[in-house]
């Protein structure tokens, strides 16, 4: 391993083993990485990687492991979790990153106070952090489609859409990285090397059960908003027709009335009613009685009704 020094870059001394996060931006971390850490060019290569997803692969005593996590800057990222790229061996752990991911805070006060002692610790502490600032955003998505299931109705319907349709594709973006997430943690413990302990491995499995938990419960999101999708649809075409068939009861009510009021209203010789002094009033009796007797007939028929 170079001793020549790490630019502008975090470096935490855990005693036992050294951390040190890179900002994947910065094209002088990058440089170093590149050519005085030691690694492998294909590690680089998969530490430095734009697009990832959560893996673990175990390279002779070393790991290399991507995980994702909520980010500290949500704006900065069309990603709803940012990921982590991490080299972990014994002795020391580089971790890179292109976006402030949430968890490393806490991950980062640990070390200081001298609790993760390798980098078995380091990164177990690292899964569960994840895990403890994700969960509370997977049940907020239930309960934000257990309150669309409360108040389903029609006053509330383009509300609701737009709610359900947001906690959708959260969940179906969390969802695409929490499943191979938990692979990776289960590959994880599961690797032959010196430097992971049997309660690291038991944080790991932890870990990976919260993952497991929090993908079904996604996967329940998922399918509980494109239930309700569905049924928002069902109850706005169902009072577009109802009000579709009032127009037209109100239409073929009046239908009869506009023909006898045409009728009358010709400037023609031999129109009833045209000498009679009652005339005006025996018409509007007329078109009294066909208006009850069709509004009796659709009652009669149940086309009027909730």
């Amino acid at each position: 391993m170079s001793d020549m020094p790490l630019p502008d870059a975090e470096e935490i001394d855990g005693g036992t083993f050294q951390w040190r996060h890179i900002d994947g931006r910065d094209e002088a971390q990058r440089r170093w990485l590149q050519e005085a850490s030691g690694l492998s060019p294909l590690v680089v290569q998969a530490l430095t990687a734009i697009e990832t997803r959560p893996r673990c692969e175990a390279i002779d005593q070393g790991a290399l492991i991507n995980l994702r996590g909520l980010g500290a800057t949500p704006g900065d990222d069309p990603d709803p979790l940012v990921s982590i790229r991490l080299w972990a061996e014994r002795g020391r752990v580089i971790s890179v990153g292109y976006r402030t991911i949430a968890a490393l805070d806490a991950v980062r006060a640990q070390m200081d106070k001298g609790a993760l002692r390798d980098p078995g610790d380091l990164v177990s502490a690292l899964a569960t952090e994840i895990t403890y600032a994700l969960d509370p955003e997977v049940v907020a998505l239930g309960d934000t489609i257990d309150g669309c299931e409360a108040s389903l109705d029609a006053d509330q319907a383009w509300l609701n859409r737009r709610k359900i349709g947001k906690a959708r594709s959260l969940a179906i973006g969390y969802r695409r990285f929490v499943v191979p997430q938990r692979q990776a943690l289960e590959r994880l413990a599961e690797l032959d090397v010196d430097w992971l302990e049997d309660d690291d491995r038991l944080h790991l499995r932890g870990a990976a059960d919260r993952f497991a938990r929090m993908a079904e419960e996604l996967e329940a999101v998922r399918e509980r908003s494109a239930l309700l999708h569905e049924q928002l649809s069902d109850l706005r075409s169902e009072i577009i027709e109802t009000r579709s068939l009032l127009l037209s009861i109100v239409a073929l009510v009046f239908l009869p009335l506009t023909f006898l009021t045409g009728l009358f209203g010709m400037n023609v010789g031999g129109i009833p009613f045209a000498q009679d002094p009652h005339g005006f009033e025996w018409l509007l009796l007329i078109c009294m009685i066909i208006s009850i007797a069709i509004t009796a007939y659709f009652v009669r028929a149940h086309w009027l009704r909730k």
